[in-house]
């Protein structure tokens, strides 16, 4: 049975840094590309950051390039989102999401997270 379980999400005030995690079961790990999505209130999920399963340069949304940064541990079946001057707009559920052999420019993932809350207040 494949497993995302995030964590890590939490409230924290604006210029604040957190990070997210995501610890993956039941797939092959390394052969996954990984994404990070957000879904604020109100609005539609949207795109954050994605990493290939082969390495390379990560993937980023323009609103947090610069800011957050993600990462993988495939010894520890683990991706990472760590988020740096955090601001009241980043407050969402925060998703992973895996495909096989996805790039950092994987538009659809066939398995998903059940998402971590991050609240940023002023």
């Amino acid at each position: 049975q494949v497993q995302l379980v995030e964590s890590g999400g939490g409230s924290v005030q604006a210029g604040d840094s957190l990070r997210v995690s995501c610890l993956v079961s039941g797939l092959s790990f390394s052969n996954y590309g990984m994404g990070w999505f957000r879904q604020a209130p109100g609005k539609e999920r949207e795109f954050v950051a994605a990493i290939s399963w082969a390495g390379g340069h990560p993937n980023y949304a323009d609103s947090v390039k610069g800011r957050f940064t993600i990462s993988r541990d495939n010894a520890k079946n683990t991706v990472y989102l760590q988020m740096n001057n955090l601001s009241l707009d980043d407050t969402a559920i925060y998703y992973c999401a895996a495909q096989p052999y996805g790039t950092q420019y994987t538009v659809h993932y066939d398995y998903w997270g059940q998402g971590t809350q991050v609240t940023v207040s002023s």
